[in-house]
């Protein structure tokens, strides 16, 4: 009985190796075939002024300051 068990199991494991397939991706060799990306002032709340959006982020970078936010 323990034998047809391990028969069966090595069965199942061997045809469980034998479906495995190639996962690698292909690709077109120059083309980009993924979603374009946006700079990130493009979008939402600066519509395109870079110097609003590094503004912003110059003072998000002041607020997360330790040493300003002690003295």
């Amino acid at each position: 009985m323990k034998k047809a068990h391990f028969l069966a199991l090595t069965v199942a494991f061997a045809l469980a190796a034998c479906g495995e397939y190639s996962q690698v991706a292909s690709y077109k060799p120059g083309s980009y075939q993924g979603k374009s990306d946006t700079r990130p002032w493009e979008g939402g709340k600066f519509a395109g002024d870079k110097a609003a959006w590094e503004a912003s982020l110059a003072s998000r970078n002041q607020n997360q300051n330790e040493y300003k936010r002690t003295n």
